[in-house]
């Protein structure tokens, strides 16, 4: 049976390295595995006053149902002034509501912060992963994935340097046993 894995991208802008990392990973999945990428880019602001039936906007029950669907989740993000994009924070808060319905207990998850600084995302990555344990999203501890100076490893076609996709690889081949670890 295929396990799918829910891939989140922080960034929104169209070409962002972000997603080249984020699709890179996704041919990274080994057989009886795939990738299905959640749309964050239209969630209104999580507001509990919106929390009613026949009020919940429909990007929120979306986003829900697809969260429900997946059987892992990869966070793919820049770090904006030393945290992550509010989308994806608001993405967090609106998969965690209505109290006691959280949708993301359980599942595996993978935390890559990619940016053009020299730290890679460091802040981004450690407060992601602070609300991924309040989430119950175990989270694969090694190797950490902090990609740094991302410019200088992808070429004029969208493509990443050979080193660099070996290294996904072995994010990747550790994720799949901590995956499979988890969901015996």
């Amino acid at each position: 049976m295929t396990k799918t894995i829910g891939i989140l991208v922080g960034s929104l802008r169209k070409d962002s390295y972000n997603k080249i990392v984020a699709k890179q990973f996704a041919e990274l999945l080994p057989e009886g595995f795939e990738a299905k990428f959640i749309k964050i880019d239209d969630l209104p602001f999580y507001n509990e006053d919106l929390e009613v039936e026949g009020q919940i906007p429909e990007a929120w029950t979306r986003l829900r149902e697809d969260i429900k669907g997946v059987d892992g989740l990869y966070f793919v993000t820049p770090e904006y002034n030393r945290s992550i994009p509010a989308a994806l924070k608001n993405a967090l808060d609106v998969g965690s509501r209505p109290m006691g319905s959280s949708v993301w207990g359980g599942k595996p998850g993978l935390v890559v912060t990619v940016s053009p600084g020299g730290p890679g995302g460091f802040g981004a990555n450690h407060i992601l992963r602070q609300s991924l344990v309040f989430l119950d999203v175990p989270t694969l501890q090694q190797p950490e994935a902090y990609i740094g100076g991302i410019m200088n490893l992808v070429d004029n076609d969208g493509h990443l340097a050979d080193g660099t996709v070996k290294f996904f690889k072995t994010i990747t081949d550790q994720y799949i046993e901590f995956f499979n670890k988890l969901t015996k």
